[in-house]
């Protein structure tokens, strides 16, 4: 779809939809009224045509607008975006150009005209918005394609709420809309809109968030279930929903795929070394950082390569030839990196059906919240975005770690924040030998972690390594198990009751620990 953009101003919704190119669609042209608009800069920034014309002094308003028509005519156009086009078209103007759309910064009908914000704090509401809107000869009256809604907080004032309304209204609202016209999915008949899939069923095209359904799925965790992935347009970090997939042969993600790939994105965006985690069902079957990537990746597939097959793979550097050889050296559903090398490529996309995804650079701030669905709500946190230096443990012991036991203690910390409690983790170095994960027993966590090194690792065990908790121990039995396999230091939160039982413990079997004085769970 071909786009014809509109504003007096900055323009900033026209820049931002040209940036998202949402449905595929592209600026043919960028017209202004003033040639001094700061939008000119922009879409020349941009390599988009502009136009600028400007009304004289006593022209009248039609002959104007035909000269804007004039314009456009030079111009491949299926849609009009208007931005702040500080001029109310005619109906001359409309019949003679495309479908023509407009964003206004309220929830219409409520708060139409310039001063919208204002209006809105006058009125004491709680909640605000923006329309995307078909227009017509009324001003902001034309029939609604589509809404967002912000909160209004204690304390705004109209710059606050401008700034809100823009970033999380409007760079949600207009792209959503233009992708509606471009994929073909809107009618506009008789004043009315419609929009195909918009029909109340269990995943609509449109929820009251910032999400926007992205595909269906083929079914949900299970085969009898429906299931969709929705696409926060605001998110700027980088995430698997947005990822660019290579191998278009393959099959599409599955629900579980999306999960596991948010899963192992996560975790190697922990670190700033080269980083590669083996995903599976959500937790990491290995984990490892090294000075060369491929390096990282057989140490973490070394970890538990059993459980790796048909896993999850995730890298924080750019994929090379050598990585890609070692991962389709076993069977693997996914493999997600910032970036590839036209080599790694050759390699990975050769693979039938490896899904290989490229999300882009990790320069962008972390999405501040996490959110967990609940029959009739959702739950909503901070996300874990602890990290820790030897520095910031207490050693309780009277065997102190050594520096590298400290090292390796931060390392796990980063770590076990993915692997689901109860989550106990062995590591030597910085790798992975063995994970405990999702036990309802703490000890029967360090149990399986010990199983894990001694009968899956290849080429390392649990002899001398450490034992990270992402909760402390409520009696000295799981240091009991750790020292049985062969550990040597512990890190754990601390704050049990029963800590000078487990601190005994370890002084018993020589272990070094060291408290975080902070959990790490993850359910």
């Amino acid at each position: 779809m071909k786009l014809a953009g509109m504003a007096s101003n900055r323009g900033r919704n026209l820049l931002h939809l040209a940036d998202a190119a949402p449905g595929g669609a592209t600026f043919s042209v960028i017209l202004t009224n003033d040639a001094d608009a700061p939008v000119l800069e922009g879409a020349a920034e941009r390599g988009i045509p502009t136009e600028v014309v400007e009304r004289g002094d006593d022209e009248p308003r039609t002959d104007h607008e035909q000269r804007v028509l004039d314009r456009l005519a030079d111009y491949d156009i299926d849609l009009v975006c208007l931005d702040g086009y500080m001029r109310i078209l005619t109906d001359d103007f409309l019949d003679g150009a495309p479908t023509t759309l407009n964003v206004h910064p309220s929830l219409l009908p409520a708060f139409p005209g310039m001063d919208a914000h204002e209006q809105v704090l006058d009125a004491g509401v709680s909640v605000t918005g923006c329309t995307v809107h078909v227009v017509d000869e009324t001003v902001d009256g034309g029939p609604i394609v589509t809404q967002e809604p912000v909160p209004v907080y204690d304390g705004d004032d109209t710059d606050a709420l401008k700034e809100r309304v823009l970033y999380e209204a409007e760079f949600a609202a207009y792209p959503r809309a233009v992708e509606w016209f471009a994929e073909d999915r809107v009618t506009v008949s008789d004043g009315e809109v419609t929009v195909d899939g918009d029909d109340g069923g269990q995943l609509p095209a449109r929820r009251l968030s910032r999400a926007d359904r992205g595909r269906e799925l083929r079914y949900g965790e299970n085969p009898h279930q429906d299931a969709a992935v929705y696409r926060d347009r605001t998110c700027e970090e980088a995430n698997v929903v947005d990822a660019v997939q290579h191998n278009e042969g393959a099959k599409s993600l599955s629900y579980n795929n999306y999960n596991d790939a948010d899963g192992a994105l996560r975790l190697v965006k922990e670190f700033d070394e080269p980083a590669a985690a083996v995903i599976k069902h959500t937790n990491p079957a290995g984990c490892a950082t090294a000075d060369d990537l491929a390096d990282a990746y057989e140490a973490a597939l070394s970890t538990d390569p059993m459980s790796a097959f048909g896993g999850i793979v995730a890298l924080n550097r750019e994929c090379d030839a050598a990585t890609a050889e070692r991962i389709v050296d076993s069977f693997k559903e996914v493999v997600v990196a910032p970036t590839y090398t036209d080599a790694a490529l050759d390699v990975l996309c050769a693979e039938e059906n490896l899904r290989v995804l490229e999300v882009g650079g990790f320069d962008a701030d972390p999405e501040p919240l996490v959110e967990s669905d609940l029959v009739g709500g959702h739950l909503v946190q901070e996300r874990d975005r602890q990290s820790i230096s030897p520095a910031d443990l207490e050693v309780v012991t009277e065997r102190e770690p050594t520096d590298a036991q400290l090292e390796t203690m931060c390392f796990a910390w980063q770590t076990i924040k993915h692997v689901k409690s109860n989550a106990i983790l062995f590591a030597k170095d910085t790798e992975t030998v063995g994970v405990g994960m999702g036990q309802v027993s703490r000890v029967d966590a360090v149990r399986l972690a010990a199983m894990k090194a001694d009968e899956h690792a290849e080429g390392k065990d649990a002899d001398g390594a450490v034992m990270a908790s992402d909760a402390f121990f409520p009696f000295p039995d799981g240091i009991e198990e750790a020292a049985e396999a062969g550990i040597e230091a512990v890190v754990q939160p601390g704050g049990s009751v029963n800590d000078e039982d487990v601190i005994a413990a370890a002084d018993e079997h020589d272990i070094a620990m060291a408290f975080t004085g902070q959990r790490a769970f993850q359910h």
